[in-house]
């Protein structure tokens, strides 16, 4: 993940709909070779294991076979749990960035999902694979009461054996001529409960992992999950407490042919990802 700075070229949106998208920020791929992946339900405290280490898990499986704001004068907030329709508003989605990841977003149920959505894309990515850039994750979008505890859940996770399991080193790099890939690509996302200092969102996610490049045997494959995040307004912003994984809504698979190995690698070197906005 490797999102750019990018803020002050896109307006913000509001409504309670559909999740809209920024310009690309940074390398994002493609999807060859896959079957769907189950993927368990977690409901601890230790939410990014849900996140990654379910993501590791399926892929073990799967290996074993521009412009400045408008005026602000849209809706701000939805009905918990209803969709409606996503038209622009000119509330900014978020003001700010901690590291790579986005950050300050409104203090509403719009920027709750926005959150929910840019977070869902950091703890799924290749960061959380090695130590100091997982760290620099979970202290970005955990609130702070958790994240010591998570992180020895974490680094304990993340042992040699399970690096191995998905084609990396003991230190989490990936072999040479290879790609590692591990994306998340929100779909949507929906408040089901909503208050001045806590929200539950929920982020519909399909995410790509694998190794991608010539002579990879641990293909690039799909997964389709819902995560369910509780998010609380701490240090001005909001950030997660906990959060849960589901599998689906998981679509048919289409008729396109898979891409190559090597097509697979160039794409993710190629484009880029995107910031996620209400």
């Amino acid at each position: 993940m490797s999102p750019g700075d990018e803020h002050d070229s896109f307006g913000g949106v509001g409504g309670s709909g559909q999740t809209r998208t920024r310009l690309p920020e940074g390398n994002s791929g493609d999807v060859y070779g896959g079957a769907r992946r189950p993927v368990r339900s977690s409901r601890s405290l230790i939410t990014v294991v849900g996140v990654v280490v379910l993501l590791v898990a399926a892929i073990a499986f799967a290996n074993r076979g521009g412009g400045e704001p408008a005026d602000a004068s849209g809706p701000r907030s939805g009905t918990p749990g209803r969709t409606s329709p996503t038209s622009a508003t000119g509330v900014r989605p978020v003001t700010g960035k901690n590291g790579t990841i986005p950050t300050g977003y409104a203090h509403d149920d719009q920027g709750a999902q926005s959150a929910a959505a840019n977070y869902a894309v950091a703890l799924g990515s290749a960061d959380m694979f090695q130590d100091g850039p997982r760290e620099a994750v979970v202290r970005a979008v955990y609130a702070p009461a958790v994240v010591d505890g998570l992180l020895k859940q974490l680094d304990a996770s993340y042992s040699a054996a399970l690096m191995t399991s998905v084609g990396l080193d003991a230190n989490g790099n990936t072999p040479s001529g290879l790609t590692f890939v591990s994306r998340t690509v929100p779909v949507g996302t929906k408040v089901t409960d909503y208050s001045d200092d806590s929200a539950t969102v929920e982020v519909w996610c399909t995410g790509l992992a694998g190794l991608a490049g010539e002579g990879s045997t641990k293909p690039v494959t799909s997964t389709w999950y819902t995560l369910t995040q509780k998010l609380i307004w701490t240090g001005n912003d909001w950030r997660i407490s906990s959060s849960a994984q589901s599998e689906g809504p998981t679509p048919l698979s289409g008729d396109n042919r898979a891409s190559l190995a090597d097509d697979i690698a160039k794409a993710v070197d190629g484009y880029g990802g995107f910031t996620y906005a209400r």
